[in-house]
């Protein structure tokens, strides 16, 4: 399957179907503190206008990435935040692996020389996917965020880019 699926940069005519994935996300209750879907502008202003990735599948899209700034602060201009979703029907499939390898290529070639992710600490397969693509855990939140009357612990991770010196 892995070899049919193309990876290709998204943008606003892609939104319903982003949304709809992420949604799906949401609905998990492990994936992200956020309880609704943003609307496109919203979204397109928390995120980089680089580095949007989409799945996809015999003409549909099946999961996307993207990346969040740390900060506006120019000292890191080089470090975003992962955002990553796959839709339901095809998780555990290796999509996530595919975007996420797609996602660090690209971002270092947009000068992203550091990439973090915040992820709920019982979802292991998010922190295993990282982890399989050279992220490293440097810690935990403990009770960071309620959702859904309950408390959620984070792990942190990050990779820093060995092309970006």
């Amino acid at each position: 399957m892995n070899s049919k699926i193309k990876i290709q940069s998204f943008n606003q005519s892609d939104w319903s179907y982003i949304a709809k994935i992420y949604k799906e996300g949401i609905d998990t209750g492990i994936a992200t503190f956020e309880t609704n879907v943003p609307d496109w502008n919203q979204w397109n202003q928390s995120h980089s206008k680089s580095c949007r990735l989409k799945a996809v599948l015999k003409n549909e899209i099946i999961g996307w990435a993207a990346l969040s700034p740390v900060s506006n602060r120019d000292v890191y201009s080089g470090v975003a935040e992962v955002s990553i979703y796959i839709t339901s029907k095809y998780r555990n499939f290796g999509i996530g692996k595919l975007l996420l390898a797609k996602l660090i290529e690209e971002s270092e070639q947009e000068g992203f020389w550091t990439l973090q992710a915040g992820i709920f600490s019982n979802n292991a397969a998010s922190i295993k996917l990282h982890t399989s693509l050279g992220f490293r855990i440097i810690g935990y939140r403990e009770k960071v965020g309620k959702l859904q009357e309950t408390w959620h612990d984070n792990t942190i991770l990050e990779r820093r880019s060995k092309k970006i010196i």
